[in-house]
């Protein structure tokens, strides 16, 4: 079975760090199924470019029977932003299908909260293609740094406990699924592989988020206060992150699933029963 060289290097050279958590991640969230049919969402950066690789490379395997369409939504590329991912899907051999979209320009009418509505713009295109190619699931290229920073940025600017996860329900296309394969591939490491290969990336590829009072700032200060707390605890990443695995419903003042709240108080005099056996705070 003949692999690129760079594919190789997945497996090899980052064995553990990368194909490892990927598969890891794959198993645990049981994000692929026998039979799935996957749109690969690429965006030209280099998180959602090696997602479609290890999809590739899974495929190869076939460990899993299923498909991937691997597709690039163009929401307005500069003509060397179009070139630089065309090349690197042709130098990596990703047999990717490019789509034209307006959504730039559509967002650009629109200077109020530009990157909210481009994301927005963004998801609903991709969930409409997926569904017109007969795909069941899209996968993006969301790694575990982008989880850790959503649960921060969901504390201390939304006012409230939450994640990204692994895998979703869409609420418009029955049947479909958005899932996350890098979810547990930490973002240094997948910055390592390109630099190992000597490949080069887009970036954020939008005008708009360069114009916006709060285009990608908040991100950016998470990944500040993040970077100044490893310094003194290395293993914050990770406590964050099992933070949210690790949630006890008796320690919070009130919580909701869907519109069924709960606050603490509702059964605080008769104390709480778990299992049978009744605990009082």
């Amino acid at each position: 079975m003949w692999a690129d060289p760079i594919e190789e290097t997945i497996c090899h050279e980052f064995g553990k760090k990368i194909w490892t958590k990927f598969r890891r991640g794959v198993r645990d969230y049981r994000l692929i199924n026998e039979g799935d049919r996957i749109a690969a969402c690429i965006s030209g950066g280099k998180d959602s470019i090696l997602m479609a690789m290890c999809l590739l490379r899974l495929q190869r395997n076939g460990e899993i029977p299923f498909e991937v369409r691997y597709i690039v939504m163009d929401p307005g590329y500069s003509n060397e932003n179009l070139k630089k991912i065309k090349d690197n899907c042709d130098l990596l051999g990703l047999p990717v299908s490019f789509y034209n979209t307006n959504i730039f320009d559509s967002v650009a009418k629109s200077p109020k909260n530009p990157c909210f509505l481009c994301s927005r713009l963004r998801r609903g295109w991709l969930y409409g293609k997926a569904a017109e190619l007969g795909c069941n699931k899209i996968a993006l290229g969301h790694h575990f740094d982008d989880v850790v920073e959503t649960i921060l940025m969901g504390m201390l600017y939304g006012s409230q406990m939450q994640t990204m996860m692994p895998k979703l329900h869409s609420e418009n296309y029955r049947g479909m699924e958005l899932i996350r394969p890098l979810y547990l591939v930490r973002e240094a490491d997948i910055s390592e592989w390109a630099e190992f290969n000597g490949l080069e990336f887009i970036r954020c590829a939008c005008s708009m988020s360069e114009k916006s009072e709060n285009g990608g700032s908040k991100r950016a200060e998470i990944k500040a206060l993040l970077a100044q707390l490893r310094q003194t605890n290395p293993a914050v990443d990770m406590n964050i992150f099992r933070s949210a695995e690790n949630v006890n419903l008796q320690t919070l003042i009130s919580y909701h699933i869907g519109e069924n709240r709960r606050h603490f108080l509702d059964d605080y005099e008769d104390g709480r029963t778990i299992r049978g056996t009744k605990i009082n705070f």
